[in-house]
């Protein structure tokens, strides 16, 4: 967490801390799935664990450990495979980072009705005001959200924009999986 402000949320601490991770990784990569477990208690029930995440001599007694999972499968749309997880009572919550091509208010007039799913990805990718921008999103379970977006032609730390709104679609996804 080098980078990440100290005053933050500890759900935003996770989520500045998944996205310098993503950062140090390069662009153009898959999305990547976390569960966020209670840093103290990691510490308590799983201290083999904490010591090879370099937990065991933190002395911050609040906070959240984001816990890369397995790959999230290429071959799957992203809500069905997010509908398939189901985590056990010691995870918090959890966090993905996913790249996607975005387009500005302004060009969303002009979407062509009507179009497959394969045509208008391809009208997104080829539009001149395309955007390429990666996004951490993070929920816990108590229904907490947090999100940071970061733009590719703006990749550097201090230009990652947080808030809890910003991705309400992947936020509802990542807490469905926390019902039962």
């Amino acid at each position: 967490m080098s980078n990440t402000p100290m005053a933050a949320s500890p759900l935003t601490r996770a989520v500045l801390e998944i996205d310098e991770y993503a950062s140090g990784l390069g662009w153009d990569q898959p999305a990547r799935l976390f569960a966020l477990v209670d840093t103290a208690r990691l510490r308590v029930e799983e201290p083999a664990l904490a010591a090879q995440l370099g937990l065991e001599d933190e002395t911050e007694t609040t906070g959240l450990t984001p816990i890369e999972q397995d790959e999230v499968p290429t071959d799957k749309p992203l809500d069905e495979f997010l509908a398939t997880i189901a985590w056990p009572d010691a995870v918090a919550g959890c966090a993905l980072t996913v790249e996607r091509l975005m387009l500005p208010p302004s060009a969303e007039a002009q979407v062509p009705q009507g179009m497959s799913e394969a045509k208008l990805a391809r009208w997104v990718a080829e539009h001149p005001d395309r955007q390429e921008v990666r996004m951490t999103v993070a929920v816990l379970r108590d229904g907490s959200r947090e999100s940071a977006l970061r733009l590719r032609e703006k990749d550097a730390s201090t230009e990652v924009l947080t808030g809890s709104g910003l991705v309400p679609g992947l936020a509802d996804a990542l807490s469905a999986t926390f019902e039962e």
